[in-house]
């Protein structure tokens, strides 16, 4: 019997952007065992082209997405988007052809402003937001804030939070955290140099903590536009010495990085569902982390790492207090990471919840009840006591 077609549009497969990370887990997940899943690229990471070729690109591509609904007889349209200007008014050509053509469509939302500040003030504007939005066949948004938020602007409209998910396996062998009271913590940053990403701010957490008595070092992987500024920073503050930067890792070098790691540090300002917090975790590195977008949904406060405040180098220099002070803690939540992304977040749950809602576009009836059960609440804190970051930080004993 042949297989459903599914469009599953998004940036080039190599390109570097979470994204594509989401593109290629469904593409090569077990998806593809019921679904004939194709590749439809969108927007302009992972190419090279200069004004004249993003217009021809902008104006040719959706009849391109035209020709490959009719010619590979495509049942779903998957369009993986943002609610940010760009992606909004780039993605609505795509939206408005599959429509057009009869093809059920997807709009899973990567991520953004929330509907009711994307056109703030702006009543028409506003209103046309809502009759776009309404044109899917389901919303799918990443967060449960996103979902409340989702649902208040289209309370008629059939809108569900599905988290992303990773590939467990390579971080499966990968041993707890184990750090010595005399070694000094090895933290970790990875993903896109951009000042959204708080990445001043864990610099003057370094700094601070070191003012502390904490000896902690950075790694820094990644590319972006603030990568030479980042690292003017870091010598102004006086810790040049104690931060690398490594530019981008991927595969092997990524795993192994984590490997050496003691704690991530993810500090932004707005996120989606990061797959750096996610493979971290995998990975039995506890994260201090700024609770934003989907981040509260995957870890606990105090259980997974510590949850900060954004723009508050301050209160990571005190996070970071807290595990050099107590080594256990830190490899018990090291464990307890592990647990929690094996539990929710691994690609083959993401894959079964996916297939649940292309199966029931197609109008298959046979739908397996346990794959679109909701997503289980973090776990909760097993130690004998929680205690506030700055409480410890501030201990004697």
């Amino acid at each position: 019997m042949n297989r459903p077609v599914v469009l599953v549009l998004g940036p080039h497969r190599a390109a570097v952007s979470g994204v594509s990370t989401h593109v290629n887990l469904l593409m090569e997940s077990a998806l593809a065992e019921d679904f004939e899943l194709v590749h439809f690229q969108v927007g302009s990471e992972g190419r090279e082209e200069g004004g004249l070729a993003r217009l021809l690109r902008l104006l040719m591509s959706p009849l391109g997405l035209a020709a490959t609904i009719v010619f590979r007889h495509a049942s779903i349209v998957h369009l993986n988007t943002s609610l940010n200007p760009r992606a909004y008014w780039r993605d609505l050509a795509y939206l408005f052809v599959a429509k057009a053509l009869g093809a059920r469509v997807i709009y899973q939302v990567h991520g953004g402003a929330l509907p009711r500040r994307f056109f703030a003030g702006r009543a028409a504007l506003t209103r046309f937001l809502r009759w776009t939005l309404g044109l899917p066949d389901l919303l799918v948004v990443l967060a449960r804030s996103e979902l409340e938020a989702y649902r208040e602007f289209l309370p008629d409209r059939e809108v569900t939070a599905l988290p992303n998910g990773i590939d467990c396996r390579p971080y499966s062998l990968l041993p707890i955290v184990d750090c010595a009271p005399e070694m000094p913590l090895q933290l970790v940053y990875i993903g896109r140099l951009a000042r959204e990403k708080g990445l001043y701010e864990a610099l003057q957490g370094v700094r601070l903590a070191h003012e502390l008595g904490v000896d902690a070092r950075l790694v820094v992987a990644g590319g972006g536009p603030e990568e030479a500024r980042l690292k003017r920073y870091a010598h102004a503050l006086g810790i040049s010495t104690r931060v690398t930067f490594t530019g981008p890792v991927f595969g092997v070098d990524k795993v192994r990085l984590l490997e050496g790691a003691h704690a991530m540090v993810l500090a932004s300002y707005s996120e989606g569902l990061p797959y750096a917090l996610l493979e971290s975790m995998a990975a039995g590195v506890p994260v201090i982390a700024t609770p934003v977008g989907a981040i509260p949904d995957v870890m606990t406060d105090g259980t997974h790492g510590f949850l900060v405040p954004p723009r508050d180098g301050k209160a990571i220099a005190e996070a970071l207090a807290v595990i050099a002070g107590d080594r256990e803690r830190l490899s018990w939540m090291s464990r307890a990471c592990r647990r929690r992304i094996r539990a929710a977040f691994s690609i083959d749950r993401v894959a079964a919840e996916f297939g649940v809602r292309y199966a029931s576009l197609c109008g298959n009836a046979a739908v397996p009840d346990a794959a679109g059960a909701p997503l289980p609440p973090a776990d909760k804190p097993r130690a004998p006591r929680r205690e506030t970051p700055a409480r410890l930080a501030g201990r004697k004993d």
